[in-house]
């Protein structure tokens, strides 16, 4: 399906499950689109709602003009719920897809039911991250190409076990970052270096928390992810042992299990 946004802005999305389930949507992270969640949406659809969105600038959304505040990307979930008829989710996000999800906690705290952060933080890019993010997204328009995207941020996302045994994984990745587009890339990266520090709602907010995160982690340290969950009233971690920063790609199942549980509890 697909909604427009109060800017004008092409939102593409997918909707698995029935429609008298609870909601969950799954927002992917740089320089992903929604595919990455395939297998999760395969499993929570049995018992779940399941939305799947494009951000704007990726996938099958349109490409406006950035950069793309992460203010902006959660107003256009809580567009996408509205033509949906849903009133309160659950959001999962993985990466920028976090930082989304916390925009989207801060702005439409009633909306939301949980709150699922799968290799994310709360932290604001330091000036040398956000001026990183600048450069490379001049750099790739420049380049009219991604592949300055996927040079910078495919090689450091996957754990050394998935380099090595499983190819398919890493191959995977790659073929959905590679069909990005480069304008899209650079409204993202301009956007995450403008974000604020989610750090100050943490303690807000008493809607169930889960935190997901790979021990191989380097972009996200497992330290990080352990001190992310511990700031939130009900938060709850769950560690991925043989992954890195794509859990949901490394480790499919253990992924899709800790959200079927967090998504059957009580709130």
């Amino acid at each position: 399906m697909q909604v427009l946004a109060d800017d004008g802005a092409r939102i593409d999305a997918s909707v698995d499950g029935s429609a008298a389930a609870c909601a969950v949507v799954l927002i992917h992270g740089f320089p992903f689109a929604r595919a990455i969640w395939d297998a999760q949406s395969e499993a929570l659809s049995a018992f779940a709602r399941v939305v799947r969105l494009d951000l704007r600038g990726a996938g099958s959304s349109s490409i406006p003009d950035g950069p793309y505040l992460m203010e902006r990307l959660a107003a256009d979930v809580a567009t996408l719920l509205d033509a949906l008829g849903i009133e309160r989710a659950a959001l999962v996000g993985h990466s920028m897809g976090g930082y989304v999800a916390l925009a989207f906690a801060r702005m439409f705290t009633e909306r939301l039911s949980r709150l699922a952060l799968v290799s994310s933080r709360l932290a604001a890019d330091t000036p040398e991250q956000a001026g990183a993010r600048r450069e490379l997204a001049d750099r790739t328009e420049r380049a009219g190409s991604i592949e300055p995207v996927v040079e910078a941020y495919l090689p450091r996302l996957f754990s050394r076990e998935t380099q090595v045994n499983r190819g398919s994984v890493v191959e995977r990745a790659y073929a959905v970052a590679r069909q990005g587009n480069p304008g899209g890339a650079a409204g993202a990266l301009r956007g995450m270096a403008l974000r604020a520090s989610a750090e100050d709602i943490a303690g807000d907010l008493d809607q169930p928390v889960l935190v997901i995160a790979g021990e191989c982690d380097e972009v996200v340290p497992i330290a990080e992810s352990r001190d992310v969950a511990s700031r939130f009233a009900r938060g709850e971690l769950v560690e991925c042992p043989r992954s890195a920063h794509l859990p949901m790609l490394e480790e499919p199942d253990r992924v899709s299990d800790a959200l079927a549980v967090w998504l059957a509890a009580s709130e």
